[in-house]
C-alpha cells in the first residue's frame, strides 16, 4: 500500500506515502470534496443548521481520512470504508434533498451550481479510485 519510511534511528516513521499514483488522485479528490463541504457549511447554516453541521462533519471526515491514509495505520480494508463513506455522502445528497432538492441543489437560481457538481463528481471518482486501490493492493 505505502512506502514505509524509516528514521535514522531505525524506528518506523508515522508517515507512509502512497506507492500507487492513484493514491495521490484519491487524496486530491478527497481534499476537493472536503474543502467544498467546509466552505459551504457556513452558507447552508442560514436555512438548515442540521445540514450545515453535516456539511462540516463531512468535510472533516474527508480531511481525517486523508490524514489516516498518510500514516502507517492505514490498512487495506480501509479502502472499502473510504469508498463506502464517499458513496454514502453522495447518496445522502438525494436523501436529504429528494428529487426536487437534488435539482435545486444542482441548479440554484436557474444556473448550474458548479460546487455541487464538482463535489459530487469528486465523491464518485474518489469511490472508484479507492475501490481500484483496494483491488490492486496486496491482501
Amino acid at each position: 500500500m505505502s512506502v514505509s519510511n524509516t528514521t535514522a534511528s531505525g524506528g518506523g516513521s508515522l508517515v507512509d506515502l502512497p506507492e500507487n499514483p492513484v493514491g495521490y488522485v484519491a487524496i486530491l479528490l478527497a481534499a476537493v470534496t472536503g474543502v467544498i463541504h467546509l466552505v459551504l457549511a457556513p452558507r447552508v447554516i442560514g436555512f438548515s443548521q442540521t445540514l450545515a453541521i453535516l456539511f462540516a462533519l463531512n468535510g472533516l471526515g474527508f480531511a481525517g481520512g486523508i490524514v489516516v491514509y498518510l500514516t502507517r495505520y492505514w490498512r487495506r480494508e480501509l479502502y472499502l470504508v473510504a469508498a463506502g463513506y464517499a458513496l454514502v455522502t453522495f447518496l445522502a445528497f438525494f436523501f436529504f434533498g429528494g428529487f426536487e432538492g437534488f435539482v435545486s441543489a444542482f441548479y440554484m437560481g436557474g444556473e448550474l451550481n458548479v460546487m455541487a457538481v464538482v463535489a459530487k463528481a469528486a465523491e464518485v471518482l474518489f469511490a472508484v479510485a479507492t475501490l481500484y486501490l483496494y483491488t490492486s493492493s496486496e491482501p
